[in-house]
């Protein structure tokens, strides 16, 4: 983790990562990961390290891009937590993707509800700043999002759409199967495959 949270600034200074390619690649995957494509991404493919910290270097851009998107979750939702702990919210955003009663953009995941002010993932519309706060967090959520993108990642949530703190007990889990958890949360999934 000590790697992680140092490579951030140092990767987001290479002047050859290309913030683009990151976002272009980022949508592929994103896609790929929707249509539940088992095949390994080939290398080409990849989003390098050094331009999954050239998008939105320090975590103050429009949250509209498909890498941002699953940073700032991964950020927001576990930013206390540890690499699995990110690592596994970063599987549930995918997870969802292309499943029934989900959209079908990282964006789209993240934000569904808010029309509502019932969001899905707390951090979207609970009325504070998006902003990131700690740069060094930032940097280890962008390289998860980056390695669970490019499918380098195990899923450690056994397929969950669904999770909470290990601190409390939402009346919603009983309807869902238990399938993992980590230090800081348990993961459910639809019983019988179905969402709600």
């Amino acid at each position: 983790m000590a790697t992680l949270l140092f490579m951030g600034p140092l990767l987001a200074d290479d002047p050859s990562a290309s913030p683009q390619q990151a976002i272009e690649k980022a949508q592929v995957l994103e896609h790929k990961a929707a249509d539940k494509d088992p095949a390994p991404v080939p290398k080409a493919q990849t989003i390098t390290p050094p331009e999954a910290q050239a998008v939105d270097p320090v975590g103050e851009k429009p949250v509209d891009d498909t890498l941002t998107c699953l940073a700032r979750t991964i950020y927001w939702e576990a930013k206390g937590g540890t690499p699995a702990d990110m690592q596994a919210v970063a599987h549930v955003v995918l997870n969802r993707l292309g499943h029934e009663g989900f959209p079908d953009s990282v964006c789209e995941v993240v934000k569904q509800g808010a029309d509502k002010k019932v969001c899905q993932f707390s951090w979207w519309c609970d009325g504070r700043s998006d902003q990131v706060q700690e740069e060094d967090r930032y940097g280890a959520a962008k390289e998860i999002a980056r390695k669970v993108l490019n499918k380098q990642l195990a899923d450690n949530t056994g397929g969950a759409m669904y999770f909470h703190d290990r601190n409390v007990s939402p009346q919603w889990a009983g309807k869902y199967l238990k399938t993992a958890q980590t230090g800081k949360f348990i993961f459910y999934k639809p019983r019988e495959g179905k969402a709600k």
